[in-house]
């Protein structure tokens, strides 16, 4: 791994259970260290670390994961996936996996459909904000219209 800066993610004591959900998840992943304490892991060529560090501090939305996806089945897979087993959705491609771990679930023409045209724009934010998981064919919609 070249990335320097990775970030660690606080867990209870489930760091290696998450670690080995989130590489079911992601193809291209793999654990690399796994101490007690500490796991090291790789997802899609990226590094993080997972900590068992006590039940003192819990995730919140301060900090999210962003995964750009290049069409609806990514979108749908990844939704589905990380609110499994007892995720959460929330507004605006956010949603809360099963450890609390806030991620932004994102097509990538969502950035094409922002920028440009204000008004346009507008009218793709205005559909965006109405909805949990993001409908690509309903944000061009609304940049059609």
């Amino acid at each position: 791994m070249k990335n320097t800066i990775y970030p660690c993610l606080w867990f209870d004591n489930q760091a290696l259970e998450a670690a080995k959900f989130y590489c079911g998840i992601f193809k291209n992943s793999k654990i690399t260290t796994n101490t007690p304490m500490v796991v090291h892991f790789e997802v899609n060529g990226y590094k993080l670390m997972g900590l068992n560090g006590g039940p003192q501090f819990k995730f919140n939305e301060a900090i999210s994961l962003v995964i750009d996806c290049k069409d609806q089945d990514e979108v749908d897979y990844y939704w589905n996936h990380l609110t499994a087993m007892g995720g959460s959705e929330s507004m605006c491609g956010w949603l809360k996996d099963k450890y609390g771990v806030s991620w932004q679930i994102v097509p990538t023409a969502l950035s094409q459909l922002m920028s440009g045209d204000q008004d346009k724009a507008k009218q793709v934010m205005n559909a965006l904000l109405k909805m949990k998981k993001l409908d690509i064919a309903q944000l061009e919609a609304a940049y059609n219209q």
